[in-house]
């Protein structure tokens, strides 16, 4: 009986390790396909791992991005989601980031939103966090958008993947295709295992947008490998298009063996695409791709992950000279693009700026979203809504502006293929300017009476002074906003301090912040002011508190500091010495060097941002050495009892 115990642990033990090494040489398989973008070769050797009982962070993460990586999201959360509930601690706030996209793709909102408010715990600093931040009620926000399109499906579509539509000047559209065609290539790529696409025609019938039959591309345009996204001159002569980086028939890879996408140029000789070329700044390191020009074909914008791009890929523009030469490509910035994918770049005759992107705030998947010119660049993104934009990938959007007839692609549901292109009419004009607004009322912040005929000022954040208003007999006031600005609103009257409040605006569409202001009577005119009093107490100002070990303005502290500013700029004799201390949980050297710091940087705030002459505002730190409590060394107290020592105080000198 032992013997048989023994045999049989020991056979078992040899099975075990044989089958670890076969899950371990299988995963080694799969990785090498994952790393070359072989998602779905990967996928399939790893859910047999994970269907043998085998589990980890690593093989959660990568059955998820195959999935997500081509767009099929609904798969995706059944791994992102085993991944979160087993292995959070492990978990990068990508993937929480990506497994909130994916749960919106399945409609569960409320809990997209949750694993939203997760990746904002852990990536504050993040864009994404920030957009989804300030845009909570994005739902409600993007149904004003919506209900502007109405959508039509076209026969034209095929059983593969169809998408990256655009106009040519000959009532054509153009758009990719992996359908089959005459002498075309039956390669499968491993992606996704579709055929290689190829670039193809249709005559647009301009009443509805309908296409005819579709034809293949003439010319050595068409390669065995992917050709997408064109962009085509005015004249029609010239074509910009995507091509993997095959130039002169070599297929070129960067330092990892992978095929990378780059940007060609084409002109038109008797109807057939010649004399193509690879752009000067495209590098095998690194993809550009998805082109489109400017109505006036002087800039050229693009998607690529170059190195200065702020996520998996940006929107880029590079100016097109008169002799055909480019200048160097730059950045659209950080109202454009953020650590997510900005992709897919289209210009409308008028200028505005189409593209699609899962990094803003939408319904799941890349969303399309419209920026008007603003400036030198664009304005904020706004979602273009519903139907355009579901839970689904929504992208490659353009529009004929005249005839108000335009196409995006799609792998929606109800589509023949992987990628449908679908046809709209457009019915209503799109929301792509800011309306914001802030209403409140003016009350005695001791009898809580209504203050009317009170002056209510609204500043730039540097104090400039933008509007002004008095209030009403009912003490009520109103501004329009712009979004994403920081502001300060301030009210007074005579006899009465001025108050301020700090107001930063989010990237709604339409948002209406409600902010009462109170004021106190007694300003400075009704109190007598001698030198060495403290002007913080004649103004019964809160108590300018800084953090521990920190000389950091507070955001609490500068609505304080901005009512000494006023009274600064409403009594120009008046000079203030500011007194900054610590509390005692330091050396004294130590912090005296702290108090110093916060002595000077409530200094600069005053000079700078009230533009006050620096000869009116001295300050100096003074440690430990005037303490306002019990709280000195050794003595044991609470937190809140050594914050008190933490303040600044303003001694009028003059």
């Amino acid at each position: 009986m032992a013997f048989k115990n023994y045999t049989t642990l020991f056979l078992l033990g040899i099975l075990i390790s044989n089958t670890i090494f076969s899950q371990e040489k299988q995963i080694a398989k799969a990785d090498e396909n994952f790393n070359r973008f072989a998602f779905v070769d990967a996928r399939k050797i790893y859910q047999k791992v994970a269907e043998s009982g085998y589990s980890s962070a690593d093989l959660f993460k990568k059955l998820g991005d195959s999935y997500y990586f081509n767009a099929e999201l609904d798969q995706a959360v059944v791994w992102y989601e085993k991944l979160i509930t087993n292995y959070m601690s492990e978990v990068d706030p990508e993937y929480i980031f990506r497994y909130s996209q994916s749960l919106k793709n399945v409609k569960r909102y409320d809990e997209a939103d949750k694993m939203m408010e997760k990746f904002n715990e852990l990536s504050a600093d993040d864009q994404r966090a920030e957009f989804f931040v300030n845009t909570r009620d994005y739902l409600n926000f993007i149904e004003l958008q919506s209900g502007k399109f109405r959508l039509l499906k076209l026969s034209t579509n095929s059983k593969y993947s169809d998408y990256a539509p655009s106009f040519n000047n000959q009532g054509q559209l153009i758009f990719a295709s992996s359908r089959g065609g005459s002498g075309m290539s039956k390669t499968v790529h491993e992606w996704n295992e579709m055929p290689f696409l190829n670039l193809f025609s249709s005559e647009i019938i301009e009443a509805n947008g309908i296409l005819k039959t579709p034809k293949k591309l003439k010319g050595k345009i068409n390669s065995k490998f992917h050709e997408s996204s064109t962009s085509f001159s005015k004249d029609g002569q010239t074509v910009y298009f995507t091509r993997n980086n095959y130039t002169k028939r070599r297929l070129g890879k960067n330092s990892e063996g992978n095929i990378l996408l780059k940007l060609y140029r084409a002109t038109l000789n008797d109807g057939v695409w010649t004399n193509i070329e690879e752009l000067p700044f495209n590098d095998n390191e690194y993809s550009i791709a998805h082109p489109t020009l400017s109505a006036d074909g002087k800039k050229l914008y693009f998607a690529s992950d170059m190195p200065d791009s702020k996520g998996l890929s940006d929107l880029y523009v590079v100016d097109v000279r008169d002799d055909g030469t480019f200048g160097e490509p730059k950045n659209l910035g950080d109202h454009i693009n953020t650590e997510g994918r900005e992709t897919f770049p289209y210009i409308s005759d008028s200028g505005k700026l189409y593209f699609a992107s899962d990094g803003h705030i939408g319904l799941g998947g890349l969303d399309v979203f419209v920026a008007v010119p603003e400036g030198d660049g664009f304005s904020i993104p706004y979602n273009v809504g519903r139907p355009v934009n579901g839970s689904t990938d929504d992208f490659t959007f353009v529009l004929n502006e005249d005839t108000k007839i335009g196409y995006f692609a799609s792998n929606r549901t109800g589509g023949k293929g992987n990628d449908d292109i679908y046809s709209f009419k457009q019915t209503g004009e799109l929301i792509t300017s800011c309306n914001q607004y802030v209403s409140g009322v003016v009350t005695d912040s001791n009898s809580k009476a209504i203050v009317s005929d009170a002056d209510v000022i609204l500043l730039d954040d540097n104090n400039n002074e933008l509007q002004r208003a008095k209030t009403d007999d009912k003490g009520a006031y109103t501004f329009d906003l712009e979004c994403e600005t920081k502001y300060i609103v301030r009210a007074t009257k005579s006899e009465y301090a001025p108050t301020e409040v700090l107001l930063p605006t989010n990237n709604v569409l339409e948002y209406e912040y409600q902010l009462s202001l109170q004021i106190s009577k007694g300003g400075l005119e009704d109190k007598e002011a001698k030198e060495g009093d403290d002007l913080a107490k004649l103004l019964a100002l809160q108590t300018i508190y800084f953090d521990l070990n920190k000389s950091d303005i507070r955001s609490d502290a500068e609505v304080e500091l901005q009512k000494i500013i006023v009274t600064l700029q409403e009594y120009p004799q008046l000079k203030i010495d500011i007194r900054s201390h610590t509390d005692s949980r330091a050396g004294d050297d130590y912090n005296m060097y702290l108090s110093e710091r916060r002595a000077q940087s409530t200094v600069k705030y005053i000079v700078e941002k009230g533009k006050i002459d620096k000869t009116r505002v001295t300050g100096r730190g003074y440690g430990e050495t005037a303490l306002i409590n019990k709280c000195e060394n050794d003595v044991e107290c609470t937190d809140e009892e050594h914050q008190l020592n933490r303040r600044s105080e303003f001694i009028v000198i003059q």
